[in-house]
Parts: C-alpha cells; sequence; structure tokens
C-alpha cells in the first residue's frame, strides 16, 4: 500500500497514500454493514449542515456519497444559515430519538450566533461520529470506550496500515486543537509513545520537531515546519489544508523539502483528508454495533468492532 514519491516530490520518502489506504477501509467498513444487514440492522447517519458554506458543503458531498457507497443509510438536514440555536437543537434532539439513526454529525462550522459548544453536547454521545461530545473526549483520556475524533483516528490507522510502530517513538504535535492536536496526543500516548504537544509559544519550535520519530502537523499555517526540521527516517503526517498563494491546496509541511529527509510522508491533498471520512463511515458502524448489541456479530465475522 506505499508508493515512492513521484518525480515531482523529489526526496527519498514514501508517500502516505491516504487514498489507497482509505479505500481500504471502507472497503472493511462496507464488509461490517453487511453482516449488520445480515441481523436486519442498517447502520444510519444523518449529517446536518447549517447554511451555504462553500467548502462545507463540499465535504458533506463527499460524506454523504462514502457513506452511500458502503451501504449506510445516509439522510441531508439542510438548514438555512437563519437557523436558531434553539431550532437546530431541536433537530439534534429529534435526530436522538430516531432509533434509525445511529451516528449524529453536524458540520462545522456554524454561522455566527450559534453556540457550537452546546450543539456538540446536545448529541447523543452514543451517536457523536465525530467524537467531540465531553463524554467521548473523556473517554478517550481515561482509555474507555467512546467514538474517537475521526481525524486523529485516521492518522493513527494510516501509520497502523503502514506498519510506522508508535510504540516507544517520540511524536511531537504541531497544534493542540480539540479537533486534532489534543486527541491525536492522546491516541498516541496509548500506544505507549513520548508525546510533545507543540503551539504558538513554544520557544524552539523547530528543536522540538528536529527531535521527533513521528511529526503530526496540525497548526493551519502553510509550510510552517520546514524541511530541515525533519529528523532523517521520520513520519511526517500533514493534517493541514491551506491555500497557497498559486490557489493550490498546500499543507503545514514543506512537502518538496520534508520528503528528502522523511521516510514516509503524507502529500496534501491525498493524505489525511481521505481518512478523516473513512474513519467516520467506521465510527458510524462501530456505534450502530454497539446501540443494536451486536458488537459480537462483527467479532464472529471477524471483523473488529473498534480500531485504536
Amino acid at each position: 500500500m506505499t508508493n515512492q514519491t513521484n518525480d515531482d516530490a523529489a526526496g527519498c520518502g514514501q508517500i502516505l497514500d491516504g487514498k489507497a489506504t482509505a479505500l481500504a477501509v471502507r472497503e472493511q467498513v462496507a464488509a461490517r454493514v453487511a453482516v449488520l444487514m445480515e441481523e436486519g440492522i442498517q447502520p444510519g447517519l444523518a449529517v446536518v449542515l447549517v447554511g451555504e458554506d462553500p467548502a462545507s458543503q463540499v465535504y458533506v458531498r463527499n460524506k454523504d456519497k462514502a457513506a452511500s457507497a458502503a451501504g449506510i443509510a445516509v439522510q441531508t438536514r439542510k438548514l438555512s444559515d437563519e437557523t436558531t440555536q434553539e431550532e437546530l437543537e431541536a433537530v439534534v434532539r429529534e435526530l436522538n430519538e430516531d432509533a434509525g439513526v445511529h451516528g449524529i454529525l453536524v458540520q462545522l462550522p456554524l454561522p455566527d450566533g450559534i453556540d457550537e459548544q452546546r450543539i456538540v453536547e446536545a448529541i447523543d454521545p452514543a451517536k457523536d461520529v465525530d467524537g467531540l461530545h465531553p463524554a467521548n473526549v473523556a473517554a478517550l483520556v481515561q482509555g474507555a470506550e467512546g467514538l474517537v475524533p475521526c481525524t486523529p483516528a485516521g492518522c493513527i490507522e494510516l501509520l497502523d496500515r503502514h506498519e510506522i510502530p508508535l510504540k516507544g517513538k517520540n511524536v511531537v504535535v504541531v497544534g493542540r486543537s480539540q479537533l486534532v492536536g489534543k486527541p491525536v496526543a492522546q491516541l498516541a500516548l496509548a500506544r505507549h509513545a513520548t508525546v510533545t504537544i507543540c503551539h504558538s509559544r513554544t520557544e524552539d519550535l523547530a528543536g522540538e520537531v528536529r527531535r521527533a520519530d513521528i511529526v503530526v502537523a496540525a497548526v493551519g499555517r502553510a509550510k510552517l515546519v520546514q524541511g530541515d526540521w525533519i529528523k532523517p527516517g521520520a513520519a511526517v503526517l500533514d493534517v493541514g489544508i491551506n491555500r497557497g498563494d498559486d490557489g493550490k491546496l498546500v499543507g503545514d509541511v514543506d512537502f518538496e523539502a520534508a520528503a528528502l529527509n522523511a521516510a514516509w510522508i503524507t502529500p496534501v491533498p491525498g493524505g489525511i483528508g481521505p481518512m478523516t471520512i473513512a474513519m467516520l463511515l467506521g465510527n458510524t458502524v462501530t456505534a450502530c454495533a454497539r446501540q443494536a448489541d451486536r458488537v459480537d456479530k462483527l467479532s464472529d465475522a471477524g471483523l473488529e468492532a473498534t480500531r485504536s
């Protein structure tokens, strides 16, 4: 599942191909859906889109398409940007009570005037396939059963499927957001890595990154991480998606320069992005199996209910 870097991306690093890996994950998800369907259960995902944000609309279309292809029943609620806090919370409560909906995703960001945290907290934690509800955050920290945020889970899954070990390794996470930085650090800690979280006030960011066996860049600044910051032989996961001066998408890492030192590196696009959608589908099926008390059926079929 690995590919050498292409001629345009000079260097010795191997590409961590998120597209190919996500396809393998989605095939496993479809197999799990088939097992549940034999029990008369179809996993259901509800996506709530508020407003007309173009990027959010693209993300939602991609999620809908991928979920439907895996056999998941998808319903998308499109609400106007004039939707009030109370109206959105009412939609969430309705979906919480819908037995045919096993996963709920409210697409972020939400329009001004809506408290995102209140909306996240209104979602049933068992249906919170984004893994952002405080109950799921606490479960992640405590090592308990819960639903894990999709992008961090995708990072770990990508490492796993390329047999890149975390145990005993120095992992440096650049970025401390609730969406990526903090949860990916928790997942790496659970794998016995030594983890450092860096941020805008880190005094010697370059020095911290240079110590890393695995770098996770998730700060939202184009090409912040320079090629000479990368330790020879390191693995680099670039979560950033930024629009360059030429209009092209670039990551938080200077890809061409970093590939000269990295043993493994994700491209942007085509790296972590596809993995995020694949893990959303996995969370939906996991949530369904737990709610229907059919996790054992997946295990009997040789399909894990979760990967962590």
